[in-house]
């Protein structure tokens, strides 16, 4: 009977969701998409009552480890938990000789989203900052030499907007200097290089499932390596800093549940109940779990439509190749593009606030480059004691901030949508220059008329 209740339910879940199909009246710069499928899973996952993680987790991290070919598969709360687990981890005291210790540097760029840098920042390490290239938007690795020093312990940055870093130079440099390699995936999933997924080449690599990203969890991330001992490590910290290794539910994985003698604490006591890390709990729901173990099958057709989506806009934006500096994929990658970065060529005739707000007010979404410049935002510059270190100078970060926005390229977008953003932007040039001449026009005539009643 319960089971019948059930398909009646995910019956009308079906129609309800062919009634309402996903629809927009304008064109956004993400979002998510979903059928049915989603909708089913999560009523499925909520109908059986126990919300925390569970299987629906284990299938989702299973799928993950199948995509990436890794070994470990941790699920979080978000990406930015995410973050903060993967640095976290090389802090551990467990890692001796290893450990990232405060005080020590770690390499990253400033042109990025925050929760890139701010873990660096919470375990009271130094980021240092390096510019980077235009049009790829990458870190640009002849500054790498030049940022180490004996304190760097680490490497820490994004792939930008879906565009891998050059993983062969930076992969390199850290395995020549003993550094550690975190791999912010969050706006790559699906990006390759050298024909390898991105996110299976840093130590520990990470992954968004926020609305915005390539699959969807509502919110959620993970947490991605190959090393058995950083595995362990993750776990303890995203589940309260236990010693336990115990699945959510489970008890006595171990066979010694109290048999343990830990720290100063008296022989036998719960192991459930033993900390070795300093941790949080940043789990995953098995509600969200469930929504992506419907989303990780359609990764492929997103990434797809991605690539067949920018490849399109950038063919028609080469019309306009003369005003903007188009994007520029990185040597041998295969983006999976989480947008479509623009950057003005020359600021004195174009107005980027301007152009946005002429795009937005014809319900074209864009986005800036997340923080532009990480070391002039208020939270750097309102806070005496933050401690970082600037590698040359940021002139390309700076003109990221100032110039540079981007416009949407995910599944849902059609043709049409993006023909609308390439007339609108063309239309807005157009008049600027119309308008330009127009005033240049004008002034020269009343530079003659001054000209000849002064004489």
């Amino acid at each position: 009977m319960d089971q019948e209740i059930k398909e009646d339910i995910k019956n009308l879940v079906k129609k309800y969701r062919e009634k309402n199909p996903q629809s927009k009246s304008s064109i956004p710069a993400s979002g998510k998409v979903y059928d049915s499928e989603e909708l089913e899973n999560l009523i499925e996952a909520s109908l059986e009552g126990w919300w925390t993680e569970s299987h629906w987790c284990t299938e989702l991290e299973t799928e993950i480890k199948k995509f990436l070919d890794v070994r470990f598969v941790h699920l979080c709360n978000s990406g930015s938990s995410a973050n903060l687990l993967a640095f976290s981890t090389l802090c551990s005291p467990t890692l001796r000789d290893r450990q990232i210790k405060p005080g020590d540097e770690v390499i990253t760029v400033a042109a990025g989203f925050p929760t890139t840098v701010n873990p660096i920042l919470q375990n009271h390490c130094v980021p240092v900052f390096l510019d980077v290239e235009s049009g790829s938007y990458e870190i640009d690795c002849s500054l790498l030499e030049e940022a180490l020093s004996e304190k760097t312990k680490a490497v820490m940055i994004a792939h930008t907007l879906g565009n891998p870093f050059n993983l062969e130079k930076i992969t390199k440099f850290c395995n020549e200097n003993n550094l550690w390699l975190i791999e912010d995936n969050c706006d790559a999933f699906g990006s390759e290089y050298n024909g390898q997924k991105t996110g299976t080449f840093g130590d520990i690599s990470t992954i968004s499932f926020y609305p915005a990203h390539h699959i969807t969890t509502a919110e959620g991330g993970a947490v991605i390596t190959n090393n058995p001992i950083l595995s362990k490590i993750i776990v303890s910290l995203r589940d309260w800093g236990r010693h336990c290794w115990c699945p959510t539910g489970k008890d006595n994985t171990c066979c010694k549940r109290f048999g343990w003698k830990l720290g100063d604490l008296p022989q036998g006591y719960d192991h459930k109940y033993t900390y070795s890390e300093l941790g949080y709990n940043l789990k995953m729901s098995d509600l969200h779990a469930a929504i992506g173990v419907a989303q990780i099958k359609k990764l492929p057709e997103f990434t797809k439509a991605r690539k067949e989506n920018f490849e399109y806009l950038n063919k028609k934006m080469k019309s306009l190749a003369d005003e903007f500096i188009l994007p520029i994929a990185t040597k041998n990658s295969e983006p999976s593009w989480f947008g479509y970065p623009i950057s003005i060529k020359n600021p004195e005739k174009i107005n980027r606030e301007n152009l946005v707000r002429h795009l937005n007010e014809r319900k074209i979404a864009t986005r800036l480059l997340f923080a532009g410049n990480l070391t002039k935002q208020p939270y750097f510059t309102n806070n005496k004691n933050i401690n970082y270190r600037i590698v040359g100078e940021l002139k390309n970060t700076d003109y990221i901030m100032e110039n540079t926005f981007w416009v949407g390229v995910y599944p849902a977008l059609t043709k049409e949508d993006l023909d609308i953003i390439h007339k609108t932007i063309s239309e807005y040039i157009n008049s600027e220059h119309h308008e330009r001449n127009e005033t240049q026009n004008i002034n020269n005539r009343g530079d003659g008329i001054h000209r000849i009643t002064s004489n």
